[in-house]
């Protein structure tokens, strides 16, 4: 079984010419980026400025890795509302781990696994006692908040010589820190979802878990890893933001989860599993957040940000939809075409 055959995104046979729909699902997105690019540079000032465009990169960078962690979810049929209260917590625990003494490396690691151990938890929820995602990590996202703020009794933790800060204000070779941490992150998980016999099993539990199941694919084990995976990268999420802003905030990453799930599908991935590609996650990240900030150059209110944004996430939620749908319309109202049986 091929990559292809498994997320069913081969070119259909016997069509002659330029097909566009088949070119604009994969080009699209980033057609859209350009566009957005393009008009973006015109209309807002000093938009365009290589100081601006290291500012969305470095802005950009938390929202696109919880991101990366929300695609593997999201190949498996699976939603993580959990992810933005994930940040919050790992956050503290690397911030408080790194106060007590512990290098940098390690309170790092610390905050990494905390948001692992969160996404185990999902993910074993969610598989091994067939709970709806949506419902765990809903009860989570509500618990890890709450333990956020447990931790911190409520206020922010600051520390003004915390030894991780250049993980999240640093540059290298000129490129914010976070910036180069985001390509690792990317440059990881696109080499796991497309060289991998793993990644082949994140695709083919989504496209259909029971017919994976009967293919030997352990099902179980392959949807709780994919949370853990989110986890992790909401952990170092959290880790980066804990350093931009040298403290632990327990109100960090609220609402992260839908910037998440927004730049998830607008990159091309399904809400109901089984297609999609990170390079695509990647480009809805960045669309996201060229979005953003030109809202923010051009001195747009703040609420009306808010509502562009909620419009984006439907827009995006309602194409998935129709994509989905189309080559569902198309079979029903094919007609098959009859072919005779012996002579005259």
């Amino acid at each position: 079984m091929t990559d292809r055959s498994i997320t069913g995104e081969a070119r259909p046979h016997g069509k002659q010419g330029f097909d566009l729909a088949y070119w604009w699902e994969r080009l699209g997105i980033l057609v859209v980026l350009i566009a957005l690019v393009a008009l973006m540079a015109v209309i807002a000032p000093n938009f365009a400025s290589v100081d601006n465009l290291l500012n969305i990169a470095r802005s950009i960078s938390i929202n696109a890795i919880l991101a990366a962690g929300m695609t593997f979810v999201i190949l498996t049929a699976g939603i993580d509302l959990s992810v933005g209260s994930t940040v919050a917590v790992s956050g503290v625990v690397a911030v408080l781990v790194a106060m007590a003494g512990i290098p940098a490396p390690l309170a790092i690691i610390a905050g990494v696994l905390a948001g692992a151990v969160a996404g185990l938890i999902n993910g074993l929820l969610t598989s091994y006692l067939a709970l709806a995602a949506f419902i765990v990590t809903l009860g989570t996202m509500t618990c890890l908040r709450g333990l956020a703020y447990t931790m911190t009794d409520g206020q922010p933790i600051v520390s003004n010589t915390l030894n991780f800060r250049d993980i999240g204000n640093g540059y290298m070779l000129g490129i914010p820190v976070p910036v180069v941490v985001m390509a690792v992150v990317y440059l990881v998980a696109w080499f796991v979802l497309e060289r991998t016999r793993y990644g082949r099993h994140v695709y083919a539990v989504g496209g259909n878990a029971e017919a994976a199941r009967l293919a030997g694919i352990n099902v179980k084990l392959i949807t709780t890893s994919v949370y853990v995976v989110a986890g992790a990268c909401a952990g170092l999420a959290g880790v980066i933001f804990s350093a931009r802003v040298v403290s632990a905030q327990p109100t960090a990453g609220t609402g992260y989860e839908l910037d998440a799930i927004a730049a998830v599908v607008l990159g091309g991935t399904s809400l109901i599993g089984g297609r999609g590609r990170i390079l695509g996650t990647l480009i809805g990240s960045v669309i996201l957040g060229v979005l953003s900030t030109g809202l923010i150059l051009m001195n747009v209110p703040f609420f009306t940000q808010l509502l562009i944004k909620g419009v984006v996430i439907i827009l995006a939620i309602g194409i998935d939809s129709l994509k989905t749908r189309a080559p569902r319309l198309r079979r029903r109202t094919a007609t098959p075409v009859q072919q005779p049986v012996g002579g005259g």
